[in-house]
């Protein structure tokens, strides 16, 4: 009886130890990831973040620069309308001004 008990309880131990093992895997790989983009996000408010971010975006800037066409078709597109509706959004308050 003694035998059969330490035996159960052995095999309960490893088992419990193999459960956390994979929950904490598949913890780290699934979420953990994540987690670390959203730290760095919220760290903006350090100036080494900053300027890795600024580092970043310059780099990204950059390599967009580089190719011959920066936007697609239909970004070029809206972007054209969005310009347009400014410049007549100025060009009222020009003649409201005035």
């Amino acid at each position: 009886m003694k035998e059969n008990l330490k035996s159960f309880f052995i095999k309960l131990v490893a088992i419990s130890i193999a459960v956390i093992m994979i929950v904490n895997l598949i913890f780290n790989i699934l979420l953990g990831e994540r987690l670390e983009k959203i730290d760095k996000i919220m760290s903006l408010s350090d100036s080494s973040s900053r300027d890795e971010v600024k580092k970043k975006i310059r780099s990204e800037l950059n390599k967009g620069l580089k190719k011959d066409q920066v936007f697609s078709e239909e970004d070029r597109i809206l972007i054209y309308k969005i310009y347009k509706k400014i410049k007549k959004e100025f060009s009222e308050l020009e003649k409201n001004n005035n």
